[in-house]
């Protein structure tokens, strides 16, 4: 007999506290592709040094890490610290490069997909992730955790199927009544296909049919990589390396490191001098450039508090509703329009997610009860889906299915 698989919203979110973060969070994400897109100019470029803003974000998210450090420890202490961790300190230069590539990549993809296509794309780190955890940690992947990853290769590949071109030709008109229409004036476009999309899947210069064989592709492609490396050796150092070391320095390094990587990247394209410049600074000052800092830097914070007081299974909903709020706030914006093969992949990536979140590749913090965290984190999952109420020997609810891990996980993003 099977039973039916239910969410238990209440262990989901005990308090207004855990909504306030969950809503923050997705708001926040969905926010920075809009964002970034609205502040474009007609051509789709930016108006902006893209780097500059980047290394400047960086600036900030190191600035409030040693303020929340500091909140308890004095400043002389955090420097101490970061000569202490010199050795960990360089080797954060790794991540800081991965993730550096991936923030620049970020301006230039969304300069080429719109934020919904975008957005789609980027859960393939899912898959790939999950592959660099069986190369790496040994995590050897099951049947199911296999099938969701490839359901999740599939709704990001239907994003590039144009269902609309099953209906453009009608059976009943001829190619000869076509051209009498067109040259009456009678020429009536379908309601899916606006004028501003081209025949190779564009809408008003940006890409909205997901992969094809160009640049863009390739770049999206090694954003995707760049995360999933960049968070995979994050792991490592957080529990390896770095595992007796302060969350708040850990993200001190990352920073220093980022801003590092950013000032080479500048002194490669020839602007470390130039983009200091004061048409460079006053274009950043924009208010809307300013916003897109902001907003990213807010992203580092709250992923942290999401890490510490939610769980993997709201992360699933999270990426599932971000795709689709994007989606609809994208059309109403910018008028990118919305075709069905956008919502069958928004469909199937959202529960292709869903899937794999029920039994995700995790790989716990080396500790002397290994095991029983892996069964009780197993267990925990069920409660939250079942709707039971399981509990552990003190009587508290265990609503976290990676507690242990997320107290050593950095909140870079």
């Amino acid at each position: 007999m099977t039973t039916s698989t239910r969410i238990n919203w209440g262990e989901l979110f005990p308090t207004r506290k855990s909504v306030f973060i969950f809503l923050t969070y997705m708001s926040l994400f969905v926010s920075q592709g809009i964002l970034v897109t609205a502040s474009q100019r007609a051509d789709n470029s930016y108006s902006y040094n893209t780097v500059l803003v980047v290394l400047l974000t960086e600036v900030l998210k190191l600035v409030i890490s040693a303020g929340l450090y500091c909140r308890e420890n004095s400043f002389v202490s955090l420097i101490a610290r970061i000569v202490e961790g010199s050795s960990v300190l360089l080797l954060y230069f790794v991540p800081a490069f991965l993730y550096c590539l991936y923030n620049n990549l970020a301006f230039v993809n969304l300069s080429t997909f719109d934020p919904t296509t975008y957005y789609l794309l980027l859960q393939l780190r899912v898959v790939i992730t999950g592959v660099l955890f069986q190369i790496i940690f040994k995590k050897y992947l099951s049947r199911k955790q296999w099938f969701s990853l490839l359901l999740l290769t599939i709704g990001c590949m239907l994003k590039q199927w144009n269902f609309s071109s099953l209906f453009l030709a009608s059976p009943h008109e001829t190619p000869q009544t076509e051209g009498a229409n067109n040259a009456a004036g009678k020429s009536q476009p379908m309601p899916d296909t606006p004028l501003e999309t081209g025949p190779d899947g564009t809408f008003r210069g940006k890409n909205i049919s997901g992969f094809d064989l160009s640049f863009s592709a390739v770049f999206i492609l090694v954003q995707t990589v760049c995360s999933c490396l960049a968070g995979v050796y994050n792991e490592y150092l957080l529990k390896r390396k770095g595992s007796d070391i302060n969350i708040y320095v850990q993200n001190v390094f990352m920073y220093l490191d980022s801003i590092v990587c950013n000032l080479l990247l500048l002194l490669l394209q020839g602007e470390l001098v130039s983009v200091f410049t004061g048409d460079h600074l006053r274009e950043v000052a924009r208010l809307e450039v300013l916003i897109i800092m902001l907003n990213n830097a807010a992203i580092g914070i709250i992923t942290s508090f999401f890490l510490k007081y939610m769980n993997s299974i709201l992360k699933t909903f999270a990426s599932a509703l971000e795709l689709m709020f994007t989606a609809v706030l994208c059309y109403l914006l910018f008028s990118i329009p919305i075709y069905v093969n956008t919502m069958l992949a928004i469909a199937v990536v959202s529960y292709a997610i869903y899937l794999y979140s029920l039994n995700p590749v995790v790989n716990l913090a080396n500790s002397n009860s290994g095991g029983s965290r892996s069964s009780l984190h197993a267990d925990d999952r069920k409660t939250l889906l079942k709707g039971g109420s399981k509990r552990n020997r003190s009587g508290d609810v265990n609503v976290s299915d990676t507690e242990d891990e997320n107290d050593h996980r950095m909140a870079e993003v």
